[in-house]
């Protein structure tokens, strides 16, 4: 391999790696009294265990669409499980009646404006998409 080359695969190395370790933010309304949550808090909700915010509001979880990269960094890091293993999950759930999986948005911009205009609503976006209209109560590298 020539130094020319190895120069531009290290740099393609280095330039797609700060792509996919973006910060991932759990987000609610900014008016929510919620000011923090743990990883086991919302990952409850999103696992369909439990469907109520700290402040005892129902909660009604956003997610991103399959292909989204922020929604399988968002669930390896805060569930612990792949994007896959949770889909394989609330099918279950959902078969079995007992719960209903979060609402599919079709991009961060979508569960941003959703949780903005609705109180109870959490999803997760890209933390550097975080702005005055929401409110983030977790942040997972």
């Amino acid at each position: 391999m020539t130094t020319g080359l190895r120069v531009f695969v290290l740099a393609m190395g280095v330039c797609c790696a700060g792509v996919t370790q973006a910060q991932v933010a759990v987000i609610v309304n900014a008016k929510s009294p919620t000011a923090s949550m743990t990883a086991d808090q919302v990952a409850n909700i999103f696992l369909g265990k439990s469907n109520t915010l700290p402040s005892g509001a129902s909660a009604m979880a956003l997610d991103q669409p399959e292909s989204a990269a922020v929604r399988e960094q968002f669930y390896t890091k805060v569930t612990g499980k792949q994007a896959a293993q949770v889909k394989a999950a609330w099918s279950r759930l959902v078969f079995s009646g007992k719960a209903t999986p979060p609402k599919e948005m079709a991009s961060s911009a979508e569960v941003k404006k959703f949780v903005a205009a609705n109180p109870d609503a959490i999803g997760y976006i890209e933390k550097s998409a975080v702005d005055g209209t929401v409110k983030a109560v977790l942040t997972v590298d």
